[in-house]
C-alpha cells in the first residue's frame, strides 16, 4: 500500500508528497471491515491541519463510491481534477469533469461515480460549516519583506 511522504516540517508548516495523480489508485482507505475504499487518501492529519481535512481520490473507470453519506457538521468542496463522471446529491445527478467544483452542505446525501473511460480524479476538502465570515476576507497580511529564493 502506498504511503504519504513528508518532505519538510517545521514550526509553521509541513509539506508532503502523495505521489502522481496517476498513482492514487495505489492507496487504500479502510474505514472498517465492510468499508474499504481503493484510491483514496486523507492528508490533513499528516500535514497537521487544524481547520479542515482533505482527501485525494481516483475512481477507476466504471467504479463509484458505493454508498451515500452525510456529515453532522462538515460542509465539503469537491474539486474534479481529471476524467469525467457523475455526482449525486439528494437524488439529483450532476455531470462532472475536469474543472468541476461541487459544494455540499452537511445534510446533503452524496455519492460519486466514474462513467468515463479514464480515471476520475477528485480533491475533497471538508470543514465545519458556517465558520468562514466576512471578517475572514481580511485575514491576510501582505508583508513588506522582499522574497528571496
Amino acid at each position: 500500500m502506498k504511503r504519504i511522504e513528508t518532505i519538510a516540517k517545521a514550526d509553521n508548516f509541513c509539506a508532503i508528497n502523495i505521489g502522481k495523480m496517476s498513482e492514487l489508485g495505489e492507496y487504500v482507505l479502510e474505514l472498517g471491515p465492510e468499508v474499504i475504499i481503493p484510491g483514496k487518501v486523507f492528508c490533513g492529519a499528516t500535514l497537521g491541519a487544524t481547520g479542515a481535512q482533505f482527501s485525494m481520490q481516483s475512481f477507476a473507470p466504471g467504479t463509484e463510491t458505493g454508498f451515500l453519506h452525510t456529515h453532522k457538521e462538515h460542509e465539503e468542496l469537491y474539486f474534479f481534477l481529471g476524467g469525467k463522471g457523475e455526482f449525486q446529491v439528494d437524488g439529483q445527478v450532476v455531470p462532472v469533469c475536469e474543472g468541476s467544483v461541487v459544494r455540499v452542505a452537511p445534510a446533503g446525501r452524496r455519492s460519486v461515480r466514474n462513467n468515463g473511460k479514464k480515471p476520475l480524479v477528485m480533491l475533497c476538502v471538508q470543514y465545519r460549516q458556517g465558520t468562514f465570515t466576512a471578517d475572514d476576507l481580511d485575514d491576510a497580511t501582505i508583508l513588506p519583506d522582499k522574497v528571496e529564493w
